[in-house]
């Protein structure tokens, strides 16, 4: 069973991709800021992370920035899905090594094929 991680701190965003991904197999686990993620990561390793920017604590790039930086966690899928539009932020994203950048509203059956496609 493949796992993803949803990071987020809007409750309706997690119960939705949570539902959403249940649905399709994977097995899920949920942060609500970017230091949950990173803890979670000592004992969890995800085959796909939706990380959301803007979060309390520790946001989305400082996350990414932190994956990225260690060997064990360097190779996880990541996708940030962002209110953040700006052509800047998605530029940053992709140059921190974010596998996608999606922005918010978005589709959720789109979404999904997207992750299946970066984990096939």
């Amino acid at each position: 069973m493949k796992k993803i991680l949803i990071a987020d701190d809007e409750h309706k965003i997690i119960m939705t991709l949570e539902y959403a991904f249940r649905k399709v197999g994977y097995e899920v686990f949920i942060a609500r800021d970017g230091s949950e993620v990173l803890e979670l990561l000592k004992t969890e390793i995800p085959d796909m992370i939706l990380l959301d920017i803007m979060m309390p604590k520790v946001d989305g790039f400082t996350t990414l920035q932190e994956i990225k930086s260690q060997d064990n966690l360097k190779d996880i899928k990541v996708i940030f899905l962002s209110a953040k539009n700006n052509p800047a932020d998605i530029e940053k994203g992709l140059k921190m090594g974010a596998d996608d950048y999606i922005t918010k509203p978005y589709s959720i059956k789109k979404l999904t094929e997207r992750v299946e496609e970066l984990l096939k």
